[in-house]
């Protein structure tokens, strides 16, 4: 099956500075998780801040989306976590 995002949720995981969403593939739940320096790379948030990081999350949602299936693609972890690496 495919990877698919149907939740909308996301938190702010404060011990690593970054914003953790979920992604399915039929039934099995695939945590992922973008590093703060990725997000703030779109110059969109205030560095340390969950409110910012949030909001950043929700601007660049459709590119974070892409660049977890292509991750997801390349290879089937357990969990994954991009860096500003995985969106250059």
């Amino acid at each position: 099956m495919a990877l698919t995002f149907p939740n909308r949720s996301r938190s702010y995981d404060a011990q690593g500075h970054r914003v953790r969403f979920v992604g399915y593939d039929g039934m099995m739940e695939v945590p992922f998780f973008v590093e703060e320096t990725a997000l703030s790379s779109s110059g969109t948030t205030q560095t340390g801040s969950e409110t910012g990081l949030l909001k950043a999350f929700d601007a660049a949602r459709d590119v974070v989306l892409r660049v977890a299936a292509k991750a997801y693609a390349r290879s089937r972890k357990k969990m994954y976590v991009l860096t500003d690496k995985d969106f250059a």
